[in-house]
């Protein structure tokens, strides 16, 4: 099989597909820097938050602590993502609803503590219900658990 390279030079060969591999790498490895040093900055967000405690209505503010604290456990579903990303070089579809889910669950709690509407957290809960849906297919029809079932094995524990 031949690989397509461009040849800038005759000395230098560049194969675009690597190219673009790396950069992406590059990239990436530069977003997870981001997302680490803004969980970072969340925490002590969140924990000069409680500093509040003093001052203003306790219910008020661990409702934003709270929100808070989800908050930095979607940074972390993204973090989590991402990584799996540079490591294995593709991210598994459960990965992505995951973080997905995590960040509406945040959502709703933080809709819920702030008094939304019921259309609101009927449209969200339809999300919700959708996303969990898709969760479940994918962990039913996900290509390791199809070819463990063509070789006769019990994947169900």
């Amino acid at each position: 099989m031949r690989t397509w390279s461009l040849s800038l030079y005759p000395i230098l060969e560049v194969d675009p597909a690597r190219l673009f591999v790396k950069g992406i790498k590059a990239v990436l490895s530069l977003m997870l820097g981001l997302v680490l040093v803004t969980l970072v900055a969340g925490i002590f967000a969140v924990a000069l938050e409680l500093r509040e405690l003093l001052v203003r209505d306790v219910e008020e503010v661990l409702r934003h602590i709270l929100v808070g604290i989800l908050l930095l456990l979607a940074v972390i579903e993204v973090f989590k993502t991402t990584l799996a990303y540079l490591t294995e070089g593709r991210v598994k579809v459960t990965f992505i609803v995951d973080t997905i889910l995590v960040v509406m669950l945040t959502e709703i709690i933080a809709l819920w503590l702030k008094g939304g509407t019921w259309t609101a957290f009927g449209l969200l809960l339809g999300v919700i219900a959708a996303l969990a849906g898709l969760r479940v297919m994918t962990i039913r029809f996900s290509p390791s658990v199809m070819r463990s079932v063509d070789a006769g094995i019990d994947v169900r524990g």
